[in-house]
């Protein structure tokens, strides 16, 4: 018999970012999405979802002294799918230069770094925030179809809203990349169980909707 509970969605409250648009968001594809800081209820969930938006040691003093970085790896250690959003992706990584080095979670290697004025074709400097709806491209040598993109058009628009952008040292990990000028970044990765993305799929229209839609599936389909 099939099991007919809604898939549970934990997000992490670490007092910082689009906590309650990515709870909608995932309302709206049909889990049931709590907002939370209680160990228990993050590793009781189906996903977990680390979103966030503002200064990176900021969320790494909440995550650090709440004690919920450990939580996190035990997330990630017992296969429960971890993704994060924006500030989430970058908190993933092993480290940050954001207004001085900062150590991360550590669960992807690689580093978050400024964008050091960008210049279009013409040489005009962009303005740093990037906030702006920007393509996401999909790397020769990776497939979507078996990954939270699936569904998802290579070149569409997302939404994005960052200052810094992250540089897996392994490439592999890369799912998605965007242009912003003359810089090219990650823009979404996934190694095993965690997924991440730098745009915004809450703000993102169908599309970006789609990616929740593609986690609920996932979800589902892991109970069969």
């Amino acid at each position: 018999m099939s099991d007919e509970r809604k898939i549970e969605a934990a997000i992490v409250d670490h007092r910082l970012g689009n906590l309650y648009s990515v709870k909608l968001a995932c309302e709206h594809v049909g889990m049931q999405a709590e907002v939370t800081d209680e160990a228990a209820e993050i590793l009781a969930s189906d996903v977990v979802i680390l979103p966030g938006v503002g200064a990176y040691e900021d969320a790494m003093i909440a995550l650090n002294e709440s004690g919920l970085s450990k939580v996190l790896h035990e997330v990630a250690a017992r296969g429960t799918p971890l993704v994060g959003v924006c500030l989430g992706l970058q908190l993933l990584m092993t480290e940050s230069f954001e207004f001085g080095h900062h150590l991360g979670l550590g669960l992807i290697e690689g580093q978050v770094l400024p964008f050091d004025k960008p210049q279009d074709e013409n040489g005009r400097v962009l303005k740093v925030p990037q906030v702006c709806w920007n393509r996401i491209h999909r790397p020769a040598s990776v497939q979507w179809e078996d990954s939270f993109l699936d569904g998802v058009d290579d070149n569409e628009y997302m939404y994005f809203v960052h200052s810094f952008y992250v540089q897996p040292a392994n490439e592999d990990v890369i799912l998605a990349t965007t242009t912003y000028g003359d810089v090219e970044f990650c823009s979404s990765l996934r190694r095993r169980n965690v997924f991440a993305t730098q745009f915004h799929p809450e703000r993102s229209g169908p599309q970006g909707l789609r990616v929740y839609e593609n986690i609920a599936a996932y979800c589902k389909s892991a109970r069969i």
